[in-house]
């Protein structure tokens, strides 16, 4: 006979449990919809009955999402369900559950308006710690996982410590499976829908003022790739966004531009190249051949790691099993 078990778990004070619990209680009935056992809630009283495995995987839950509660963080499906399946994999391993809020406590940036940064999840802690420690970073993995934020608030962070002179952030200006044809105005006017994703980031952390400030003093500089050529980067920050597009030509170029005093963050999601079939992909290759250098390392960021809506983690988990089957097949 399967053991039985019933606890009771007071969480907090009437405020915090209504924040864990949503609005509505939908972040309660998400987690009752998707438990085998059996959850009554009473005011900050969450009872929980059934199978003992499954009781003590959701009392493990709770006291993971009060934590993050107490913490600030935004508790939604997305928080449930990286904390959930982070509670499932450490318990099926029988391995200690990292204490999430303590792990995910640190303040990386606090921007003008007040908004606190931190890693959400535990792969980005370890990117974070990576550019902390590392002179070359590379940042795979799909969209949505802050690959590219989080090397923003990097850079703006090592700026204001004065770590760094400036912020150069590049992207390589390829069109994203469709044919946008000519582009009227100037040459700056042309590529900047290209960089539109890495200004985006620039004005939610420094906010947009302070950004074009920086900008117009040539301390921060956002431009194409292609700009890099026959220059050395010293004292700088330097991103290089959607890294799966270069080039091999043009990743060793960048490479080739740091100097003393610089460091380099490289992002890219190798299942999304735009380059056509016969041209090898410059973040494919520095992947395979910069492996074990000292001073470089690569972290690798999954759907797991993805903070936007929860929907972005199905449809990258569909196209990995279409992609596998594509190749199964000998496609």
């Amino acid at each position: 006979m399967t053991k039985q078990l019933e606890v009771k778990l007071v969480l907090g004070n009437n405020g915090e449990a209504a924040t864990l619990f949503g609005y509505r209680d939908e972040n309660l009935r998400y987690i009752e919809e998707h438990a085998e056992a059996r959850i009554v809630a009473r005011g900050n009283e969450v009872h929980i009955s059934g199978r003992k495995a499954e009781v003590e995987e959701l009392e493990e839950l709770f006291h993971q999402l009060m934590g993050l509660v107490r913490l600030g963080t935004n508790i939604n499906t997305a928080t449930i369900n990286y904390a959930w399946n982070q509670v499932r994999q450490r318990r099926k391993k029988k391995e200690q559950v990292p204490d999430l809020a303590e792990a995910l406590g640190e303040v990386l940036y606090v921007t003008p308006r007040g908004k606190q940064i931190r890693p959400k999840t535990l792969g980005q802690l370890r990117y974070v710690q990576a550019m902390r420690q590392y002179d070359i970073v590379f940042g795979i993995g799909p969209a949505g996982t802050g690959k590219t934020y989080l090397a923003v608030v990097m850079a703006v962070s090592a700026l204001r410590s004065r770590s760094v002179e400036r912020i150069v952030l590049a992207r390589p200006a390829v069109e994203a499976g469709e044919k946008l044809g000519f582009l009227p105005g100037d040459l700056q006017e042309k590529v900047n829908p290209y960089l539109r994703p890495l200004y985006d980031g620039l004005y939610d952390v420094l906010g947009m003022e302070m950004a074009q400030k920086y900008m117009e003093k040539s301390i921060i500089e956002v431009a194409p790739l292609a700009y890099m050529r026959g220059r050395t980067l010293d004292d700088a920050f330097i991103i290089l966004d959607e890294a799966q597009n270069t080039t091999s030509e043009q990743m060793k170029m960048f490479l080739t531009r740091i100097g003393f005093g610089s460091r380099a963050v490289i992002t890219g999601d190798v299942t999304q190249i735009d380059l056509p079939r016969d041209v090898t992909s410059g973040l494919v290759e520095a992947e395979r051949i910069l492996q074990g250098i000292d001073g470089i390392a690569f972290e690798y960021l999954t759907e797991a790691d993805v903070v936007r809506h929860p929907l972005v983690q199905d449809i990258i988990r569909a196209y990995e099993r279409s992609e596998r089957v594509w190749r199964g097949n000998g496609q």
